[in-house]
């Protein structure tokens, strides 16, 4: 009995074994292939040769942006330090012509003049002796005069020498060429008929005084140097100093935003003149700006940045996004046919505010990354 049931049972459990068996391997087979189908994934990018290809499932197309580049009128601008300066037309050092002790001030720092105001007085021994040389030639010429017009009557009367006459006439000559000088002196001294020994001297030109080197009972005898300074500051220049790098681009007329470090917001100005020579020591030139300064904002020695624009000339500029850097070489990949694209190595010139001049490597009509160009730089 026991030898017929053991066969019986081995029989019953092997086809189930081998279905079991069959399940599992399918099962196995079946979990692979869904493994590898969910693995493969479309690709991003794809490359022939040089050129880079988006296929229609990329997620790239959803990020990528481009447009197309024209031609535009291109300006550069480039920074140049400036300062503040007086109009050396309206900046007067007064000097006094004499020398003399100085008696009363009558314009003070900070004040306002106007032209032929009396600045300060000073008392001069030199004056004096002007002042009576011209004494002197006045008395010298009118008794000539007298001693011509004497001999005149005689020379009619036949009764004098011709040689009396022509040295009457020489001595008159003479004593009226003193007085014009002593005359041309006192008038260069200002003394505006002043005979005494004080010397007023007054304002040149309207303006404030700047500059103040003296004080009542000081004695002054140095011809060099300015007891005060006037000066007009409602026009002041704001002058720039450029390297001989820079010279190409600067014209008078030319455009400039001037930037004071005592304000914020800049202001415009037109390039007034260009100077003629280099400084030997600095080897810049110096470029003026005439400012109008009616409220006196604008203080001669104040800090500012010039900033020109050189002179206008058809340009490609793009984004800076549009630029990639691979290496030491500057890309950008430019649209060949719809979601093909080239790498371009461009040459780029200055860059002007978000934007950079493209100079080779690329034409106007072309079409250009944009953003996210680095995703395609690989």
């Amino acid at each position: 009995m026991n030898k017929t049931s053991t066969p019986r049972k081995r029989s019953t459990n092997l086809p189930a074994a081998l279905a079991a068996l069959v399940l599992t391997g399918w099962a196995v087979l079946t979990h692979g292939k869904q493994a590898d189908v969910a693995t493969e994934a479309p690709a991003a990018l794809r490359h022939e040769g040089e050129r880079l290809i988006v296929p229609a499932a990329s997620p790239l197309r959803r990020t990528l942006a481009v447009t197309t580049v024209n031609e535009d009128t291109v300006s550069a601008p480039f920074i140049l330090p400036a300062a503040v300066e007086a109009d050396p037309a309206k900046l007067v050092k007064v000097l006094p012509p004499l020398a003399g002790r100085i008696v009363s001030i009558d314009k003070q720092l900070g004040e306002q003049v106007r032209a032929g105001d009396v600045l300060f007085t000073i008392d001069s021994a030199d004056l004096a002796q002007a002042t009576s040389d011209a004494r002197k030639a006045h008395a010298a010429l009118t008794l000539a005069k007298r001693n011509l017009d004497r001999q005149r009557e005689l020379d009619k009367a036949g009764i004098a020498a011709t040689h009396d006459l022509e040295q009457a006439q020489n001595d008159y000559e003479q004593a009226a060429s003193d007085v014009a000088r002593a005359e041309a002196r006192l008038a260069q001294l200002g003394t505006r008929g002043n005979t005494g020994r004080l010397l007023a001297i007054r304002a040149p030109i309207s303006g404030h005084v700047v500059d103040l080197s003296a004080a009542v009972g000081g004695y002054w005898n140095d011809p060099t140097a300015a007891i005060m300074t006037v000066a007009d500051l409602s026009q002041v220049f704001v002058t720039a100093n450029a390297q001989e790098k820079d010279l190409a681009q600067l014209y008078v007329g030319q455009a400039a935003s001037i930037r004071f470090d005592a304000y914020a917001e800049p202001q415009s100005a037109k390039v007034r003149f260009v100077g003629e020579m280099l400084d030997p020591d600095t080897r810049t030139v110096k470029v003026r700006m005439l400012f109008p300064n009616p409220d006196g904002r604008l203080k001669p020695g104040m800090f500012a940045q010039a900033t020109f624009f050189a002179r206008p000339h058809p340009g490609i500029l793009v984004p800076m996004t549009a630029i990639v850097q691979s290496g030491f070489d500057s890309r950008a990949f430019v649209e060949t046919t719809p979601w093909q694209f080239e790498p371009r190595t461009v040459k780029l010139g200055t860059q002007i505010g978000d934007k950079v001049e493209v100079l080779a490597g690329m034409k106007a009509g072309e079409r250009v990354v944009i953003k996210d160009g680095v995703l395609l730089n690989d």
